[in-house]
């Protein structure tokens, strides 16, 4: 399911431009501001959400804001309603089925391979972390093995190979992992 909003991640080296970005990109368009934080390695992130055209204008801004401390940016068209669900929180889940982790080098990463996942089989993702220790990201998601194995293709298809850094699918998942995964 689609949520008809966009959402735009900008990725900076320093965190006195990205706070900076921030505050332009808030001004420049009516987005919502999702999260702005420091990462690893003295990064600055930026998430914002909001209609296509807001969430382009304003990252638009912040770019030209950021200058050279520019890392990475991306914008999602119509993301998918579970990753906004699943961002940086667990979403609720009965009991497992099959079970695929895709882990990224970096944070946003994680939320390009959640969106493909979730837009390419019927699996539920379980959180879609865009900030772990390390400065790494990860997905995990359940579903039947079918669905789980198409979504975790499509996850891996969608991350550049040099910011991938692992993926697992397991068919039938322990249902003590219910309780462990997703923290």
């Amino acid at each position: 399911m689609q949520a008809n909003i966009a959402v735009g991640l900008l990725e900076t080296s320093s965190i006195a431009r990205g706070i900076e970005a921030s505050d332009a990109m808030c001004k420049m368009a009516s987005v919502n501001l999702l999260k702005a934080q420091v990462i690893a390695r003295g990064k600055y992130t930026i998430l914002i959400s909001g209609p296509v055209g807001e969430v382009e204008s304003s990252l638009a801004a912040g770019v030209e804001m950021v200058g050279k401390a520019l890392i990475h940016q991306f914008i999602i068209r119509n993301v998918h309603q579970g990753v906004l669900d699943a961002l940086d929180k667990r979403a609720p889940v009965a009991a497992l089925e099959a079970v695929g982790v895709i882990e990224t080098k970096e944070a946003v990463a994680s939320i390009q391979a959640g969106d493909a996942a979730a837009k390419a089989a019927k699996i539920h993702l379980i959180d879609v972390k865009s900030v772990v220790p390390g400065g790494k990201g990860y997905v995990t998601l359940t579903g039947e093995v079918g669905a789980v194995k198409a979504a975790v293709a499509a996850g891996i298809a969608a991350v550049p190979k040099d910011q991938l850094i692992g993926h697992i699918v397991i068919p039938q998942a322990d249902p003590q992992l219910l309780d462990q995964i997703g923290k």
